[in-house]
């Protein structure tokens, strides 16, 4: 694979605390220059971004990141907020206390809800590879497909580890024909990129892409 090709399938990502508008800047003009699939930014970005930029980039953010454990009104307000700010995708985490109470029914829930308020925006799950047993992550499959995701996603990025190809092979394995693997978290070379999309990954999270392209 060519290595711009690489990038139609990378969501930008700058999501640090302390993230400050130049670097904002920097990261939506690389992705307009170089078309990658989004960039991935912090809510409080969003409509200055959207004002900044209107359609040349695709807004995704993040809600109830990254520990999962708002509630799902919280979850819901900063939905509601994200899409009056401009967003177009949403990267939600599970409330991963309740995978591990192995009450299931409650995280599809939680996602269905939040399916239904983003309704045709693209919506990501993360569910936190690093955190659960693979019987856990098997029901997140369930979860994420019953309740109508677009997307299941590994990783915030900031847990104790990221994606691994087991666990890619793993939801290919169990999720539904609609929904669409995001690998994220640890993701720092080209290499790994090309094998996670080869792998039948629509989307890589990585703050390094462009970086490791232009030093190529």
């Amino acid at each position: 694979m060519e290595h711009l090709e690489i990038l139609k399938y990378v969501d930008h990502t700058l999501l640090k605390a302390n993230a400050t508008w130049e670097e904002i800047c920097t990261l939506c003009d690389e992705a307009v220059k170089y078309h990658t699939a989004s960039v991935c930014v912090p809510p409080n970005y969003v409509k200055r971004i959207h004002d900044a930029y209107g359609e040349k980039v695709n807004i995704c953010t993040v809600v109830g990141f990254p520990l999962g454990y708002s509630t799902t009104g919280a979850k819901v307000a900063e939905c509601v907020q994200a899409l009056n700010d401009g967003v177009n995708e949403i990267d939600m985490v599970i409330n991963i206390s309740d995978v591990k109470n192995k009450d299931y029914k409650k995280v599809e829930d939680e996602i269905r809800t939040i399916k239904e308020t983003v309704g045709e925006h693209i919506l990501k799950v993360i569910v936190e590879t690093c955190y659960l047993a693979k019987e856990e992550k098997i029901e997140m499959c369930h979860a994420v497909t019953c309740a109508g995701a677009d997307y299941i996603k590994t990783s915030t990025g900031f847990g104790t580890g990221g994606a691994t190809m087991e666990d890619i092979q793993l939801f290919k394995k169990y999720i539904g024909n609609n929904v669409k693997i995001k690998a994220s978290g640890g993701i720092r070379s080209l290499e790994d990129m090309e094998a996670f999309i080869d792998a039948g990954c629509s989307r890589i999270g990585t703050s390094s892409a462009v970086k490791l392209i232009n030093n190529a």
